[in-house]
């Protein structure tokens, strides 16, 4: 048994972090002794470590319990998950010393990537797998096959334009991971039509208040709403920069012709100036 001192030592951790984990029941000592003092064992140690590989990327420490009492996950399978982790960022680290050392040599071009290969190759296999057939079909078709599509697909994504974009994306959600866990797991069908009815509705009122300014309670109020809409159909933590891509989507030649044909001529505009105002 080692003593709560003697574990501060061994992992230079803080007697009173230790006393304080012990306190919210993320990591509580094997017994205590007669006197009053925390003990712990060697399976004890295990847990500790575990919980210092999370902290290693500043999880949030009731995540972090929430993780290790889950009933579904043993020890192999939160190893499993921790070595996912620090592979990612071992491979992170490595791409950015490897930007580095191309400034040092003199070329002025550093890679900051949002998503490696293997994450591509994973958001290529869920958007083909929630795909609608008759869509995936016609993609195939164009490609000759699936592999072409998916090498197409990898290319594109892995440009540094499409990166940068998708940083920009990253940021909505609040990380990356909650970027990845979202396009893995997509919206049901049922769910997609019901938000679309949703955000159809709002428009058709907003449509109906295009004699009120666009700084007006009328305007702002429904804006308000489609922006919530959007924020709760997307699943992001912060839906501003996705409206204001909205906003500018709606002044594409294509959007914009879809827009006004639908809503009467120069309701794109209109939305669009409508959503600046909200988000300026």
């Amino acid at each position: 048994m080692m003593t709560v001192k003697q574990i501060s030592e061994l992992t230079g951790i803080s007697a009173r972090t230790l006393h304080y984990y012990d306190e919210i029941g993320l990591f509580v000592p094997t017994q205590k002794s007669e006197s009053g003092y925390r003990l712990y064992d060697d399976k004890a140690l295990e847990i500790l470590q575990q919980i210092l590989f999370f902290r290693e990327f500043d999880i949030p420490l009731k995540e972090i319990k929430a993780v290790m009492e889950n009933p579904a996950l043993d020890k192999n399978q939160i190893l499993q998950m921790q070595r996912k982790m620090l592979v990612a960022k071992k491979e992170r680290m490595e791409r950015l010393i490897a930007s580095i050392d191309k400034l040092l040599k003199g070329e002025n071009k550093m890679d900051f990537a949002v998503f490696d290969r293997t994450e591509i190759e994973e958001l290529f296999q869920a958007m083909f797998e929630h795909m609608p057939e008759d869509i995936r079909n016609l993609a195939i078709e164009e490609f000759g096959d699936t592999e072409q599509w998916k090498k197409h697909y990898i290319e594109v994504v892995s440009s540094e334009k499409m990166q940068k974009n998708y940083a920009k994306v990253v940021e909505w959600y609040g990380g990356k991971d909650k970027y990845l866990s979202v396009a893995k797991n997509p919206v049901s069908k049922e769910v997609a039509q019901s938000y679309n009815k949703r955000l159809e509705s709002i428009l058709e009122k907003l449509i109906g208040k295009r004699g009120c300014p666009v700084d007006s309670f009328e305007i702002k109020e429904l804006v308000g709403e489609y922006g919530f809409a959007m924020k709760q159909f997307s699943q992001i933590k912060d839906e501003q920069g996705l409206m204001r891509s909205i906003a500018h989507s709606y002044r594409g030649a294509l959007m914009k012709s879809k827009i006004d044909e639908k809503y009467g001529e120069g309701a794109a505009e209109f939305f669009a100036q409508a959503i600046e105002a909200f988000y300026k």
